[in-house]
C-alpha cells in the first residue's frame, strides 16, 4: 500500500479520529485505490498509533460504505462506478437546492461576506492547483448554506450523500481539460441571489452548480473504465 512518507498528523484529535480522517484522504485522493486491500497494521505503523483506533475508525468507514469488511479474509476499499454518479448527485443537488431556497429570504448580510470569502479561497485553491483544499473549500461554502437551513433532515441525508460525492469531486477537481470556473462564477451568482433574497434564483442556480459537474465526472469515469 503506497503510504506517502512524511504528511503531518493532525494534533488535538483522538487516535481514532486521526486514523478515520487520514484514511478518508486517502481513499478520496485515490491513494487507497477502489479495491485496494487495506491492513490494519499497516495503517497503525504508519500512522503510529495502536491498531485498536484503526480498527474501529475502519469500522465507521464501513458504514460510511468506503470500505468493505469481511471478517477473517479482507478489508478493501470499495469502488464506485459511472452508474454511482448518476445516483448521487441529482438526491444530493435537490437536498441542497432546498436549503438554499430556505436561507435565500433570511441570510443575514454577514454570512453573505462568508460565503464571498469562502468563494474567494476556493478560486485561490483552483489557481494553485490545489484540489484537495478547492474541494475543502467548496464544502465549507455548501456547509455553510445547510447549516443556515437549520434543517436536520437536510443535514443528515446531504452528509450520509457527501461522503461519496467527495471521491467524485476530487476526481473532477483534479482534471485539467475540465472548467472549475463554472464552479466559481456559479457560487457568484448564488450569493447575488441571496443578495436580493430570491429563492427561487437561489434553487435554481444550486442545482445547477451540482448537476453541472456531473456530465464532466460521468465522462470521466468512462474513459478511465476504458483505460484512456
Amino acid at each position: 500500500m503506497p503510504i506517502p512518507k512524511g504528511f503531518t498528523s493532525p494534533s488535538r484529535i483522538t487516535a481514532k479520529e486521526r486514523a478515520l480522517n487520514q484514511i478518508q484522504r486517502w481513499i478520496i485522493e485515490g491513494t487507497l485505490e477502489p479495491g485496494e486491500k487495506i491492513y490494519d497494521a499497516e495503517i497503525s505503523e504508519a500512522l503510529g498509533i495502536s491498531r485498536t483506533p484503526v480498527r474501529e475508525a475502519l469500522l465507521l468507514l464501513e458504514t460510511q460504505g468506503l470500505i468493505e469488511m469481511h471478517p477473517g479474509k479482507e478489508t478493501k476499499v470499495t469502488t464506485i462506478t459511472k452508474e454511482d454518479v448518476t445516483k448521487i448527485y441529482p438526491p444530493l443537488a435537490t437536498l441542497h437546492a432546498l436549503a438554499a431556497e430556505e436561507v435565500a429570504e433570511t441570510i443575514p448580510s454577514e454570512k453573505i461576506e462568508q460565503l464571498k470569502e469562502i468563494n474567494h479561497q476556493f478560486e485561490l485553491a483552483i489557481q494553485l492547483n490545489e484540489p484537495y483544499k478547492a474541494m475543502e473549500t467548496d464544502e465549507q461554502f455548501h456547509n455553510l448554506i445547510i447549516e443556515l437551513a437549520d434543517n436536520s433532515y437536510i443535514s443528515h441525508f446531504c452528509s450520509i450523500l457527501d461522503l461519496h460525492v467527495r471521491r467524485l469531486k476530487y476526481l473532477f477537481l483534479t482534471q485539467e481539460i475540465v472548467s472549475k470556473e463554472d464552479s466559481i462564477h456559479e457560487h457568484r451568482l448564488l450569493i447575488q441571489a441571496f443578495l436580493e433574497h430570491d429563492k427561487e434564483k437561489a434553487a435554481i442556480i444550486m442545482k445547477q452548480n451540482w448537476i453541472g459537474p456531473l456530465k464532466n465526472v460521468y465522462r470521466l469515469m468512462e474513459q478511465q473504465e476504458r483505460g484512456e
